[in-house]
């Protein structure tokens, strides 16, 4: 299917590695160009140079370092926020009120400030993407990591209020709940829970045994690509009639 984004613009943040290169590769390969954002300056020059786009660096927990960020970029046609933090160990007995307010400032208003410098362009030329990378556990929270279930929370409010302000304008905005994904970070605490309960030493042995086969009716954890297409669908004029939704993305997840 030709998706009809040659010629885009697009700002994938948090896209040096993980879910987020993955993106901008598949961006990259519609035709798309992709400006690779990051906050380490080797990496994220490795990934653009990889996908054949642009770096850019910035943090997003700051005014000042958005704002950078945002200058770097330019104008662009689509907005994939992606940066974001997760810790799928903390409980309510590790997270203080710090540890809220520096996941929902990545989380949450990483994403409204890039929205904030470059959506008014999107509405001005008619037309835009604005794509929030976000969890399942903005729907279903467990006792486990807290703070990272309210921030996707968050997010998913943020995108249908933003479909609502940007209503009639040509520029939609949506977003994927996503279920596990397989990026390095991931596999690494897999593993390590993995030692921890006799599942196996190799991956090979120890994906047959991870809570997410049990858990889904795929009967499998996500990859990387898996989301990426469909970023990409919704990233395309072919997506026009998709606007504050939320699509949930995990494998068929229930809660045992």
């Amino acid at each position: 299917m030709d998706l009809r984004l040659a010629e885009k613009r697009a700002l994938v943040t948090g896209a040096s590695g993980g879910l987020g290169a993955e993106i901008a590769a598949v961006l990259a390969g519609e035709g798309v160009a992709v400006l690779v954002h990051g906050r380490d300056e080797e990496r994220t020059a490795r990934t653009a140079a990889k996908v054949g786009g642009v770096a850019v660096i910035g943090d997003l927990t700051t005014d000042a370092g958005a704002a950078a960020v945002a200058d770097q970029a330019g104008e662009v046609d689509i907005l994939v926020n992606n940066a974001g933090a997760y810790e799928p160990a903390a409980r309510w007995a590790d997270t203080g009120a710090g540890a809220w307010a520096d996941m929902y400032n990545l989380n949450v208003l990483g994403s409204v400030r890039l929205i904030r410098h470059l959506v008014p362009a999107m509405r001005a030329n008619g037309w835009g993407r604005v794509i929030q990378i976000s969890s399942v556990t903005g729907e279903m929270p467990s006792a486990m990591q807290p703070h990272y279930a309210a921030s996707n929370a968050a997010r998913l409010s943020l995108t249908r209020s933003l479909a609502r302000e940007l209503k009639h304008t040509g520029v939609t905005s949506n977003a994927i709940a996503a279920g596990g994904i397989l990026v390095p970070a991931t596999r690494d605490y897999l593993m390590e829970l993995a030692r921890t309960n006799g599942w196996g030493e190799t991956w090979e042995e120890v994906e047959p045994n991870l809570p997410h086969r049990a858990g889904t009716d795929a009967g499998r954890i996500g990859y990387p690509r898996d989301y990426a297409d469909l970023v990409a669908y919704l990233a395309s004029p072919i997506a026009d009639y998709i606007t504050g939704a939320t699509i949930r993305m995990d494998g068929g997840y229930y809660d045992k």
